[in-house]
């Protein structure tokens, strides 16, 4: 089975959220801020269903853009779960130590 890491563009209007500023103390305002997942769907298939309500993340479902391919389709698709999972935690740390605010499971 094939896995693929996905990062979504979240509204600026999630930083509103204590739960999300909490996870991302050093966000720089004005930088985009992200939503980074892993699962066996396609991106596209896996960004409907989180607007739709299907195992949804709360802030993906208020505040998601849109994909942001440009960030993820160099590294997909991945042969397990386990690298995706790891590859999802290193491109959410990246992306924070670069001043954006985001948030993964």
């Amino acid at each position: 089975m094939k896995y693929y890491v996905y990062v979504i563009r979240l509204d600026d209007a999630v930083l509103k959220s204590r739960k999300f500023r909490r996870r991302n103390p050093e966000v720089i305002p004005g930088l985009p801020c992200y939503y980074v997942g892993q699962s066996c769907h396609h991106p596209e298939t896996r960004f409907w269903q989180h607007k739709n309500g299907y195992k949804c993340n709360r802030f993906v479902k208020e505040f998601g853009l849109g994909l942001c391919p440009q960030l993820y389709e160099s590294i997909n698709p991945i042969a397990s779960r386990k690298e995706a999972e790891i590859i999802e935690g290193g491109l959410t740390e990246h992306l924070r130590t670069k001043g954006h605010g985001v948030w993964s499971n």
